[in-house]
């Protein structure tokens, strides 16, 4: 793992992908420092890390387009696949290399409460909880654009569905409140969902029998459930759409409150994306 940490950083370094990267991030939240601390006078940096969130729409994908969908077009993977090391601890490495890039210039940017102290009463702790949850935030987004760029061999596809996955996340709270509220609604909502996990899971396995039997499976429970107590699909689709925000959770911290809930599930998001992450590569290595 050690071997593909270093060779990743190396990788970025010595392009401009890193560079470009921090660039956007840096230029992101000075505009943001500049709008809300500097021009209105206000004391709270965490509002800057909110206005920045929109901005992951686009550092996100530019960060995590090429790091295993390049590996696939050159079929350098393959060299990787030769490796003695489990996938796992390849996927690890190319995370992590990704996480330290992004950490860069977070560092510059845990400077900038402690210049604004100097001018005015900042709320240091608020400050520094809404930039831990930054990052992890930015953690949970990248690990979900990894798991994207290991299902095409084109740096654009990758970059080209990060984009609109991140920003349907980033409104779904206010779709939440345009989409049915009906308990028939939500029940066939759910449904569609059920198959998109049989799709999934038939990509990732090739084994068309268990991705059928998961999706059919999931129907019929959720059949039996609204046929049982339909009142309890009332309003189901717009509570999901917002509890699956990444970025809603992260607001908690920018108003003041320390969330431990959410720092579980970016954890868990994180985990889970890099699982499919590895179970695509493993797909590809034994094809």
């Amino acid at each position: 793992m050690t071997a593909v940490l270093k060779h990743e950083l190396s990788g970025y370094f010595h392009s401009l992908t890193a560079y470009i990267f921090s660039a956007f991030l840096l230029a992101f939240v000075g505009i943001g420092a500049m709008l809300y601390n500097i021009q209105s006078a206000v004391a709270n940096f965490e509002y800057v890390l909110s206005f920045v969130c929109l901005g992951f729409v686009i550092v996100i994908p530019i960060l995590t387009m090429r790091v295993i969908a390049e590996e696939k077009k050159q079929k350098t993977d393959q060299l990787l696949y030769s490796l003695p090391i489990k996938t796992s601890e390849v996927v690890a490495g190319k995370y992590l290399a990704l996480l330290l890039v992004f950490l860069a210039p977070l560092c510059i940017v845990c400077v900038y409460p402690l210049i604004f102290a100097q001018y005015g009463e900042v709320y240091l702790l608020t400050s520094y909880g809404s930039l831990f949850a930054f990052f992890l935030l930015g953690a949970a987004l990248i690990a979900i654009g990894v798991f994207i760029s290991s299902l095409t061999e084109n740096q654009g596809f990758a970059a080209g569905i990060t984009i609109p996955v991140i920003l349907l996340n980033y409104y779904s709270v206010s779709l939440a409140e345009h989409v049915t509220a009906t308990a028939f609604g939500s029940f066939a909502a759910l449904c569609v969902f059920a198959v998109v996990i049989g799709v999934v899971i038939r990509f990732l396995t090739q084994n068309e029998n268990l991705a059928y039997g998961i999706s059919i499976l999931l129907i019929i429970i959720l059949g039996v459930a609204y046929f049982v107590d339909s009142a309890k699909f009332e309003g189901l689709l717009p509570d999901i759409m917002t509890k699956l925000s990444l970025f809603e959770r992260f607001y908690s911290f920018v108003n003041g409150v320390f969330d431990l809930t959410a720092i579980v599930y970016y954890v868990t998001v994180i985990i889970f994306f890099l699982f499919l992450s590895v179970q695509s590569l493993e797909k590809r290595r034994y094809n």
